[in-house]
């Protein structure tokens, strides 16, 4: 589960070792992912994790899972029988409203929108906790949290070891709140971005291209993850050679009369934007598995059970009408509990095909481990 490289350049190819990249997509995916790491989990797969990489909504789950990896107790079959910790704090966080909030009071009262959104992930879930808290290399995962630089329009990555971009630099060893990291992945353009991270002068710098200057180290101006790269996937894709990708994203809809105001037609255009970004990223996706370049799975909130046959149907979901759950509005926006545990369900449900569509032989042959066929929902009632 090593990660062998402090700057994550990636030159060398790809290495061996398994990837999980967690989409955005606000509270929808936040818990669309947890439901597959339920199942990841109970095939054993999470401490077999080379790195966790993920975007807005998904970086909630992941930072919450990495800030509490030295807590879970994994058995000699590599299941956390007390994944709880995760699972429950994640649902309170579902329960609680923050972006409608952190826009009146950014607007009306003194501090800033990310502010706001930062104090409530901290008081939910982080309890000002660094980066420091997530496992070292060779304890777990490497937990990347991706934003993107609004300065130099690159991927800015916060982990354990640095953050930064590769224009900019690296900050060595930042110790960054997780709530900040967060805020930052999961900044909605426009409303919930920028956050500006105001960054120390005493800043251990590595690297950088033709933007490592003074003027671009003094702060950083980010904004929501998925601008960049709404799958997750880069910082997975350059270093390992199986990828898992789970995609809670929406698909843009036809409007026959699109807006014509200046505030509804940029969303409309933001929309666009990220429906073919991440449309492009997927094919490339496909097209390296397809060939061989990649090992591992794609599964999606948007997809159906039937698009993986011929597999097996355990948990009798090839009738189920998923559409209204990938409909979910992607805002930080408390969900009702029926409507959480239908996206974990699904999550679950979704990913195990997937696997097991896809992926069962290699997982067989390279790890030794069997996917057995998932016996009840997280949740009994289903979707």
């Amino acid at each position: 589960m090593a990660d062998v490289d402090d700057t994550d350049d990636g030159l060398a190819g790809p290495d061996d070792g398994i990837g999980l990249c967690l989409s955005g997509g606000g509270y929808r995916a936040m818990l669309f992912h947890l439901g597959a790491i339920i199942r990841l989990n109970e095939i054993g797969l999470l401490p077999r994790l080379s790195r966790v990489s993920s975007v807005s909504g998904g970086s909630i789950t992941a930072a919450y899972l990495g800030m509490r990896w030295a807590e879970l107790e994994f058995d000699a079959e590599g299941r956390a029988s007390n994944l709880s910790i995760v699972i429950d704090k994640i649902r309170e966080m579902g329960r609680t409203s923050i972006d409608a909030g952190a826009i009146i009071g950014g607007l009306l009262l003194p501090g800033t929108i990310s502010q706001r959104v930062a104090a409530a992930y901290d008081r939910v879930l982080f309890d000002g906790s660094t980066t420091d808290v997530f496992p070292a290399d060779g304890a777990g995962p490497r937990f990347v949290i991706n934003a993107t630089n609004v300065q130099s329009a690159a991927l800015w990555r916060f982990t354990k070891q640095y953050m930064g971009d590769y224009r900019v630099g690296l900050v060595k060893a930042p110790g960054v709140r997780l709530s900040l990291a967060t805020t930052a992945s999961s900044a909605f353009p426009p409303v919930l971005s920028p956050l500006v991270l105001p960054i120390s002068a005493d800043a251990l710098w590595m690297k950088g291209e033709d933007l490592a200057t003074p003027e671009f180290r003094e702060k950083a101006v980010l904004s929501d993850g998925g601008v960049y790269d709404n799958l997750g996937l880069e910082t997975v894709f350059k270093r390992y050679r199986t990828v898992l990708v789970s995609d809670a994203g929406q698909k843009s809809s036809p409007e026959v009369a699109p807006a014509h105001d200046w505030a509804r037609h940029s969303l409309r255009i933001l929309d666009v934007v990220d429906n073919q970004v991440r449309s492009l990223r997927k094919r490339g996706l496909i097209d390296a598995y397809l060939s061989g370049q990649r090992t591992g799975c794609y599964w999606s909130i948007r997809s159906r059970f039937h698009d993986y046959q011929p597999v097996s149907d355990p948990l009798g979901v090839g009738g189920w009408d998923t559409a209204p759950l990938a409909a979910v509005p992607t805002r930080l926006e408390a969900v009702r509990d029926d409507l959480q545990e239908g996206l974990i369900n699904w999550g679950y449900a979704i990913s195990d095909t997937a696997l097991r569509r896809h992926y069962m032989n290699d997982l067989k042959d390279t790890l030794g481990l069997e996917i057995k066929d998932p016996v009840q929902f997280p949740y009994p009632h289903g979707f």
